[in-house]
């Protein structure tokens, strides 16, 4: 990209051209302000010349934009008053999905001279989802002779929302057989438990319906539910058993779609159709269903989408094995997508001056941004410019980098430059 300008007889100027092949400023401490989800624009969020210490005129005076990390214009700030105001309506749910807290960071940039305000926006969650099931119904086969105190996994339901207005338990319809628990994994989510508190008889009882329930924690709570049919079979000796519990497996981001990602493998010491497995996901999102394919004979796990490590790293499966008379196994594959340096870096300009007057040292020329969206040693960036000019670049925080006369130039012995910025991960 070339940016230039004409030199004007009565003002003698110096031209400085960019050649950009590849893109953050110091200010005062960071700050925090808050909104909540779904708040109508043109909200009052604080009043940035107070807390930068500013007179509401030097605002306008040094410039002063507000930049985002997406650079999206979700706040506004206004000149003639300070104050800094919601854009637009925000969802905190498309903005972050489930992470906890959800913050936008942007910063205040100033001119003359040059500073950064680095400062937060936590989005608050409000109640406004419900819990789904990802299916109107549920099936269990269940053995008649399975004791008191055995344990069946239910398939959880999905809240949208977090903390407290995400899922805090499970019930089930009133019976004489069953309880359910809810259980809290490492991870914090909440998983609904079927516990058997009384022995199975098929011949007096072959089917049963009960109802699951979902439950929030909002003001006042939401809740969703899902049928839970039970089959009562006969005795099936012995049920699939994985070779493992866990399968890990590390897999590049650029890895081609029809690729084998792994195997698992699950064995059946009965015999006939009580021995015949088949495998089939326990739980599935519709973002995994479109990105890995499980074989239910072989069980192999293929990729059908390109993966994305800058838009997901990791991926969990679980698996289960169900042979011919209803029992299963279970285990879980653990997917680690891998970075690979498929980003180019990217420099950005906040502000360009071109001409600028001779005889001025330590004229700022251009204000910019760098950023590559790899990770780790892929993600490190280098700027630099050609070593025979008379300029300098500034590095400052946030990846900001300032462009600036080193020293002063005579238009007389050179009236244009061409300078070439490099960034280099």
């Amino acid at each position: 990209m070339e940016a230039g300008g004409e030199c004007f007889p009565k003002q003698r100027q110096v031209l400085i051209f960019f050649l950009v092949l590849g893109v953050a400023l110091a200010g005062w401490e960071s700050r925090r302000y808050s909104v909540m989800e779904e708040t109508e624009s043109g909200l009052f969020v604080a009043n940035l010349a107070k807390d930068l210490g500013l007179g509401v005129g030097e605002l306008a005076a040094r410039g002063a934009r507000v930049v985002s990390e997406d650079n999206e214009p979700r706040l506004l700030l206004d000149l003639q008053t300070g104050e800094l105001i919601l854009n637009e309506k925000l969802d905190r749910e498309e903005m972050c999905g489930p992470r906890d807290p959800c913050v936008m960071h942007f910063q205040v940039l100033l001119k003359k001279p040059l500073g950064v305000f680095r400062a937060e926006l936590l989005v608050r969650d409000i109640n406004d989802h419900s819990p789904e099931f990802p299916e109107g119904e549920m099936t269990l086969k269940i053995s008649e002779n399975s004791p008191p105190g055995t344990v069946f996994p239910l398939k959880k339901a999905q809240d949208l929302d977090v903390g407290n207005n995400n899922i805090q338990n499970y019930s089930i319809s009133p019976n004489s057989h069953f309880h359910v628990s809810t259980r809290i994994r490492g991870d914090g989510r909440k998983y609904p438990e079927l516990v058997l508190d009384k022995e199975l008889d098929r011949e007096k009882q072959t089917e049963l319906r009960l109802t699951l329930t979902a439950l929030d924690g909002g003001s006042p709570p939401r809740s969703g539910t899902t049928q839970v049919r039970i089959l009562v079979l006969d005795v099936n000796d012995n049920a699939p058993e994985f070779a493992k519990t866990l399968y890990q497996v590390k897999v590049p981001e650029n890895s081609p779609v029809g690729m084998l990602i792994i195997k698992v493998s699950a064995r059946d010491l009965d015999t006939g159709t009580n021995g015949e497995i088949s495998y089939s996901y326990f739980y599935i999102s519709q973002e995994i269903s479109t990105t890995f394919e499980l074989n239910n004979l072989s069980g192999e796990v293929r990729l059908v989408k390109k993966l994305d490590f800058e838009t997901r790293s990791s991926y969990e499966l679980e698996i289960d094995a169900v042979d011919g008379g209803g029992l299963s196994g279970r285990c879980s594959v653990s997917i680690e997508v891998v970075d690979v340096n498929d980003n180019f870096p990217e420099i950005t300009f906040s502000s360009l001056t071109s001409p600028i007057p001779e005889n001025s040292p330590e004229t700022e020329v251009a204000l910019f941004r760098i950023r590559d969206r790899d990770s780790g040693d892929n993600g490190r960036m280098t700027c630099s410019i050609q070593d025979d000019l008379p300029f300098l670049l500034k590095p400052s925080e946030e990846n900001f980098y300032t462009l600036v006369t080193n020293g002063a130039l005579d238009r007389e012995t050179r009236a244009q430059y061409n300078i070439t910025i490099t960034v280099t991960d």
